[in-house]
């Protein structure tokens, strides 16, 4: 029986990858990635004698091919073969797929091997200067306003229980309203805000919500952003 590895990948900058995630993904007999044009990126970085070995051994999984792919994936684990599962940036199955194929693996008692690396999650908080000795993650928070109002309204309820930094991510396009969906709940509270972690144009910003609402107001955000707070 084969071993089912999640290995973690740079989320922005090549560098930040491990020794033991190189080995894995030439080790491997299978990689099943988000996106196998992102992947190769990396492939042809570190690979650059024989890309081409590394390359072939790559199949595309992602969310909407799931239910079709993870039949085949525990088909190869259950027959002897190796597969190493990758996202697009950071640890798989972190606000990616990959979860439900964990799930079915431990389901057949196959061994799955963590290969830990780059977490914009992490990364983001150990910046912030809020707490860091409890956190909730949210991942993304719902598409429609009124959703995410009521899960707002829902975390402030809870904070007061839990006490934690509250970590989420969100998208370009929704984040000014999110910030103003925020200061309706929370009030004119002071929160931090990472963007394109480990790139060029890396920004950690610190501010009340009233501040960064107005700051943003004129500018285009890009890239994906991480959001953190904390109500103590």
């Amino acid at each position: 029986m084969g071993n089912l590895y999640i290995v973690a990948t740079p989320i922005g900058n090549l560098q930040d990858i491990s020794l033991r995630a190189l080995k894995t993904l030439e080790s491997v007999d299978f990689i099943a990635c988000e996106d196998t044009r992102t992947t190769s990126i990396l492939i042809k970085k570190y690979f650059e004698k024989n890309p081409k070995a590394i390359l072939d051994k790559m199949f595309s999984y992602y969310e909407q091919t799931e239910k079709q792919k993870i039949p085949r994936i525990i088909n190869l684990l259950l027959n002897g073969k190796s597969v190493a599962l990758v996202s697009d940036a950071g640890t798989p199955t972190i606000s990616d797929p990959g979860f439900k194929l964990v799930r079915e693996c431990i389901n057949n008692n196959i061994k799955v091997i963590s290969i830990p690396g780059a977490s914009s999650v992490i990364s983001a908080l150990v910046s912030s200067g809020l707490p860091t000795d409890k956190f909730t993650f949210l991942g993304f928070l719902p598409q429609k306003q009124g959703h995410r109002i009521t899960l707002l309204e829902q975390v402030r309820d809870s904070q007061r229980i839990l006490k934690s930094t509250v970590v989420f991510f969100e998208s370009p396009h929704k984040f000014k309203k999110t910030l103003k969906d925020m200061l309706q709940v929370f009030g004119d509270i002071e929160i931090s805000i990472a963007r394109e972690l480990t790139k060029i144009h890396e920004e950690i910003k610190q501010g009340s919500l009233q501040e960064l609402i107005d700051e943003y107001s004129e500018k285009k955000v890009k890239g994906e952003i991480v959001i953190l707070f904390s109500l103590k």
